[in-house]
């Protein structure tokens, strides 16, 4: 890399470790290509993911990993008005990260299953590290 150039880097790339020759390694890339991602899988991982890219949503599945809970008992937790609590319960069941049952007129919902409750504890210790 010439001085000019890295000089255009931002200060954060400038740093970033890189390969110091351009030399692909041909056994590695044919290793690793069997089990990559296709396009499809990596766009519905990345809604997947956008979905717990909002905060409000990230709070009420904290909830949801303690207990079942109804909506309003959802709003009532979060701080937030039940119908943006339905707004997002929405976002968050069209990706099966929630479910939910009826019981009589109320609803009551959950984390979808042990999947997502293993994700959310996962990230939640990760971050705590």
């Amino acid at each position: 890399m010439t001085a000019s150039h890295s000089a255009k880097l931002a200060p954060d790339q400038a740093d970033m470790p890189a390969c110091s020759t351009s030399l692909v390694h041909l056994a590695n890339v044919r290793q690793v290509q069997p089990d990559l991602l296709t396009t499809d899988q990596a766009q519905r991982m990345a809604e997947f993911f956008g979905a717990l890219s909002d905060p409000h949503r990230l709070k009420l599945l904290s909830a949801l990993a303690q207990q079942e809970l109804c909506v309003c008992d959802l709003a009532a937790a979060v701080k937030m008005g039940e119908s943006a609590v339905s707004h997002q319960l929405r976002v968050l069941r069209s990706h099966r990260l929630v479910k939910h049952r009826r019981q009589g007129r109320n609803v009551y919902y959950s984390l979808a299953d042990d999947h997502i409750m293993a994700l959310y504890h996962t990230v939640a210790e990760h971050l705590n590290e």
